[in-house]
């Protein structure tokens, strides 16, 4: 497994900086310090590893998460804003997940995977009567997952994602009172305070 992880590290540094065409087999290799045996034994192509690091990104955040119900929605938009900024692997997955048709993919898993997770702490909030009556946790989790894909692209043209954060917290700040009940409102934290005890 450890192999399999510097593999993955490697490639997404890789992918990040180049793309998926300007990432060559020999220069993952170099940045692993991996044989080609020890590639193909954890992945059958380029194309596979590209995948793999496309479908980690929710492993660079959910599982440091502590929250429950929306304030860990917001938590995982909150840490992902940030992620984005200093995690290889994070972005390297969002960047292939855009370009994937370049190497001839369309695998809508990655953006699923996101609904899903989203989804799932939606139902919580639900269960726990945080959300306002008619709102589905499926639909909204998919909304956020649109509304973020589309957030950290124009981000990224303007200011290189150094605002996202910022982005991220004013969707919040304008989404929150239409799907929550005014007194998760007021308690949900989307603050650069919330922010800084996530990364930290």
């Amino acid at each position: 497994m450890h192999t399999r992880e510097e593999l993955l590290r490697a490639a997404a540094e890789a992918f990040d900086e180049f793309g998926y065409a300007g990432a060559s087999i020999n220069l993952i290799l170099k940045r692993a310090g991996l044989t080609t045996g020890a590639l193909y034994f954890h992945f059958d192509s380029k194309e596979h590893l590209a995948r793999a690091v496309m479908n980690a990104q929710p492993q660079t955040i959910v599982p440091k998460l502590n929250s429950a119900g929306m304030q860990r929605l917001v938590d995982i938009t909150l840490s992902w804003s940030h992620q984005l900024q200093v995690d290889p692997l994070l972005r390297a997955g969002v960047r292939l997940t855009g370009e994937q048709s370049t190497f001839g993919t369309a695998d809508a898993t990655p953006y699923q995977a996101w609904a899903g997770i989203m989804a799932e702490c939606l139902r919580q909030a639900e269960a726990n009567g945080e959300l306002q009556a008619g709102v589905s946790p499926e639909e909204l989790g998919e909304f956020v997952t649109a509304a973020c894909t589309g957030m950290q692209m124009f981000s990224a043209v303007v200011s290189g994602r150094k605002d996202l954060s910022d982005r991220t917290m004013k969707m919040w700040r304008l989404l929150l009172p239409g799907v929550a009940v005014p007194s998760i409102v007021s308690r949900t934290d989307v603050s650069h305070e919330r922010l800084r005890a996530l990364v930290a």
